[in-house]
């Protein structure tokens, strides 16, 4: 590989060039090795000897091509401070339509959620309880930074994420389609005490700034987890497994 093509892979850290490119780095094992179960398109994967024999086999399967690079040239294209022994150069998906929500389907709506590890947990959470569609304000972090990749463990090639230029004018055609708006915040009704309805869209804020003044201001449910201790808040995510899973209990109890 040459060293040209080494700065183009390596220049995936950025944003920018995620963006120029309509490509991003997928990490590690387990996570290349989730993409490749996935429908997910990819360019290439990099990786060292070791690497390129863990992949192969998925990687035949899915006609995607391995370029066995020595672990320093590795380690100009990965971001881990060690074991960048297998990289995908993804392919970014278009960002999905809008559709209408389906009869029993809960999405979630993230505003403003800016930290890498959390988006990853959040996708992660949404995976686990069935949530195939994710809406995102426009300053949210962005999905395919190469830690929120990491933090997903693979749930992002199952999620289907639409980044939105207004949240709150998202919130209201899914509302007008039918669906129940909920937002998450630590003085709304204790979820376990409220009858949620499906279609929904949950709608989660940022720890510390909480959410947008436009998103606030609609006329929505505002729901919050139970506090029964003294902890001044609740991390994003937690609230968001909280009430996930409220939702499926109600849900699978009825």
């Amino acid at each position: 590989m040459t060293q040209t093509e080494l700065k183009r892979l390596r220049s995936l850290v950025q944003k920018k060039f995620r963006a120029e490119t309509g490509r991003y780095l997928v990490q590690g094992r387990k996570v290349v090795a989730e993409l490749l179960r996935s429908t997910r398109a990819i360019e290439v994967i990099v990786a060292s000897e070791e690497g390129a024999a863990f992949i192969t086999e998925l990687a035949a399967a899915r006609s995607v091509s391995i370029e066995v690079l020595s672990r320093l040239e590795l380690d100009k294209i990965g971001t881990f401070e060690k074991g960048n022994e297998l990289i995908a150069i993804a392919i970014t998906p278009q960002t999905p339509c809008f559709r209408v929500p389906a009869p029993n389907e809960l999405m979630l709506a993230l505003d403003g959620v800016r930290d890498p590890r959390n988006m990853g947990g959040l996708l992660r959470i949404a995976d686990w309880f069935g949530v195939k569609r994710v809406i995102c304000s426009n300053d949210c972090m962005e999905v395919f930074n190469p830690k929120c990749v990491q933090s997903t463990m693979g749930s992002l090639f199952r999620i289907d994420v639409r980044e939105v230029a207004s949240l709150a004018d998202e919130l209201v055609l899914h509302r007008q389609a039918g669906a129940r708006i909920y937002i998450a915040d630590m003085d709304g009704t204790p979820a376990y005490a409220a009858a949620l309805e499906l279609p929904a869209v949950l709608v989660l804020g940022s720890e510390s700034h909480g959410h947008s003044a436009a998103v606030s201001s609609m006329q929505a449910d505002v729901i919050s987890v139970p506090r029964v201790g003294h902890a001044e808040s609740l991390n994003v995510a937690m609230a968001a497994s909280a009430l996930c899973m409220e939702f499926t209990r109600q849900h699978l109890l009825r």
